[in-house]
């Protein structure tokens, strides 16, 4: 009887340890023991979102931390930071071992990802070693790894790693672990499980390249057709019928009939020039459609306006000298409006209209010669023009414009070009041109802020879209000084932290004539995406960030849902997917890009490469089709179906709409295991088991 009880018993308890494996092996819980929460504020330090282990209180502890460890080195600051939020992962109790020894830092992954793991490792990360090579050099003040599990404490409050450690093998195997079958291992990011994992990155980008032409802005037709507007940096624009993919045709376009010739007004060298090009929703209708652009007062009379260098924010026009031979504020950024209903009641049929402005919507003098954006955008949900600024220039914004609530430089703004205001409704807001302002914009909480700013702390974004398929995702590239390059998702109000800031490390200015911001008087939001200069350019470390869009074509089904940006100097592609959407967790993927020999156009491939020589990746472009264009200084590439490249997509011949699909979990193990019996919970239902089952045995 007994015998047969006791394997009743055992029988019973596995298979209930099954029904349980998922919540035994993949249990989320904090250091303390509690489950993780969702804060009240979102985290603005730890990239973490949705249920997490920290509050907001606990965020801005481990921000405070991380700034008194002063940590130098770009690279290595970044993982120490992810190091440190890692205590905010919702499953930070299994990294930070609390069963066993108490931790100051996590286990960090050091090996090839187990088959059979529950976690999903980006290809293998070996996150020690990362460590080790950033960091085994750069001093750290009160050091995380200071003291070693098991081990002594250094005498010095401020150490290297390699004062400490002889060698990479003895630091991870102090620090290090692989992600076993039932137990997770740090890899610089959140832990992703395989229900929810992140899907394998595009094997690679195929493009064909459909015209010769170099442009900085592609516009779809607002009526909805394949036709583009494309336009140059001296100022002209063109309209073009996009081919159809596959079908051997060019893009082609009439050099001699512009849409639109500005370039009597642009003032275009290497950092000026046409900027913007944006159409009014209602373009089918009212024909309205506007340009932004810079010009020199010198060269063209109306290139009249305020200098934002002024007292207003602190700053002596005459004190700023010249800069590359110019004078403070003889170059301007404008807005001007057009339209395309002077000789048709149907703006679609109009295929060239006169350079005359029908409205001055925006003029501001620029203090230096570079740094000045100048994208435009209309908002798809709220109709409004979002207009793009850079710092000004100038080596580490030394005017502080970019934190100054008061300036416009170093800004997103937010214009009503609906209504006009009126003589006094300008003065009293003091205005920058013809132009209202939503009543909802931030001002309206915080009345320091300048009536137009929608976010502040940008040094220079480069290119910004909404998404299609969720329009409040509003993601803008912004320009590193020396170190990184970042992606930031745009919200109301957001201070993006430049130039307290470079990406996610402390920026220390070399030089503060406007003054300083205190670090603790802003809440920074830190980028979901971005990369080191070193990484694309090892022996300059010169990089420069070029934004583009989340993919929604059919055309690569792999590449739906992803957003893709790239290196200015095409030093490297990206495609950035955000895991579990919705969450603002992005993983970032370099991945290869060729072109498709039956391409309309041949692409020139670099020296001693097979790879196609873009040159210099300006900007990105979207159609109607959603299909997704590099504008390069080699001409204008398509991004085509992965496999005319010889490229693999398991979706391409399955599907061409749905999204990509995330792998099913692994069957559960049919044995009892030993992280299974480590569960507080299963210990208890153990426990109660054994009392139970004992009457009888």
């Amino acid at each position: 009887m007994s015998g047969i009880f006791s394997t009743i018993v055992v029988f019973v308890f596995c298979n209930l340890l099954l029904l349980l494996t998922d919540f035994s092996s993949s249990h989320p819980l904090c250091t303390n023991m509690r489950s993780p929460f969702t804060p009240k504020a979102l985290l603005t330090f730890c990239q973490y979102n949705g249920s997490v282990c920290c509050n907001s209180t606990e965020d801005m502890q481990l921000q405070n931390l991380f700034k008194t460890m002063d940590v130098s080195d770009l690279g290595c600051a970044s993982l120490v930071k992810s190091i440190l939020c890692s205590r905010c992962d919702r499953f930070s109790a299994e990294l930070f071992r609390i069963e066993s020894v108490p931790r100051k830092v996590p286990i960090l992954c050091n090996s090839t990802v187990s088959p059979n793991s529950r976690q999903y490792q980006h290809g293998g990360v070996d996150f020690c070693s990362n460590v080790w090579d950033e960091c085994q050099n750069v001093s750290l003040l009160n050091s995380p790894f200071s003291m070693q599990v098991g081990g002594g404490t250094p005498s010095n409050s401020t150490s290297k790693l390699s004062d400490i450690w002889q060698s990479k093998n003895d630091f991870c195997n102090t620090f290090g672990g692989s992600s076993e079958s039932e137990l997770f291992c740090f890899d610089g990011g959140p832990v992703l499980l395989n229900n929810s994992e992140i899907p394998t990155p595009p094997s690679g980008m195929c493009l064909e390249k459909i015209g010769n032409g170099s442009y900085l802005n592609m516009v779809a037709h607002p009526d909805g057709s394949s036709r583009v507007f494309l336009s140059d940096q001296p100022g002209k624009v063109w309209m073009a019928t996009v081919p159809e993919e596959e079908s051997g045709e060019m893009l082609v376009i009439d050099k001699s009939n512009p849409f639109l010739d500005l370039t009597d007004a642009v003032y275009a060298d290497t950092e000026f020039g046409m900027m913007g090009l944006a159409f009014h929703p209602n373009y089918v209708q009212n024909g309205r459609f506007f340009a932004s652009f810079n010009c020199d007062k010198v060269k063209w009379p109306e290139c009249s306006g305020r200098c934002s260098c002024n007292s207003d924010v602190g700053c002596d026009p005459s004190k700023l000298g010249s800069d590359n031979g110019a004078q403070p504020c003889q170059y301007h950024s404008i807005i001007a409006e057009f339209t395309a209903n002077g000789t048709t009641s149907q703006p679609s049929s109009v295929t060239s209209v006169k350079p005359l402005e029908v409205r001055r919507i925006f003029t501001m003098g620029l203090p230096f010669t570079s740094h000045h954006a100048g994208q435009i955008l209309f908002g798809p949900k709220d109709g409004f023009l979002y207009f793009m600024m850079g710092d000004g220039g100038s080596i580490g914004d030394p005017y502080n414009f970019s934190q100054n609530k008061k300036s416009l430089l170093g800004k997103i703004m937010r214009l009503d070009i609906d209504n006009l205001p009126s003589a006094m409704t300008i003065t009293d807001l003091g205005l920058w041109g013809n132009y209202s302002v939503p009543g909802d914009n931030p001002f309206s909480e915080d009345k320091e802020l300048q009536p137009e700013i929608w976010a502040l702390g940008f040094r220079n974004p480069w290119r910004c879209s909404f998404d299609l398929e969720r329009p409040s995702y509003f993601l803008c590239a912004d320009v590193g000084q020396d170190q990184y390059e970042e992606v930031d998702i745009i919200t109301k109000g957001g201070n993006y932290g430049w130039r307290i800031y470079e990406g996610p490390s402390p920026y220390n200015p070399p030089k503060s004539p406007g003054g300083n911001t205190s670090a603790t008087s802003i809440h920074p939001i830190f980028p979901v995406m971005g990369y080191n200069h070193s990484d694309v350019n090892k022996a300059e470390g010169s990089a420069s960030i070029t934004g583009g869009y989340f993919y929604r074509s059919t055309t690569d089904p792999c590449m739906h849902g992803r957003y893709l940006y790239a290196d200015l100097f095409a030093g490297g592609i990206w495609t950035g997917i955000e895991t579990p959407e919705d969450s603002g967790n992005f993983t970032s993927t370099k991945i290869p890009v060729s072109c498709a020999l039956d391409s309309p156009i041949q692409c020139s491939a670099e020296a001693g490469s097979s790879l196609p020589a873009l040159g210099f990746i300006f900007s990105f472009g979207q159609d109607n089709r959603k299909d997704i264009f590099i504008l390069a200084s080699s001409g204008l590439y398509r991004v085509v179906r992965p496999s005319r490249c010889n490229y693999t997509c398991s979706k391409e011949n399955v599907t061409s709409s749905s999204h990509p699909k995330s792998v099913p979990s692994p069957a559960p193990s049919a044995s009892c295991t030993r992280r299974q019996l480590n569960n507080p919970f299963v210990l208890e239902l153990l426990i109660f088991f054994s009392t139970f089952f004992g009457f009888f045995l």
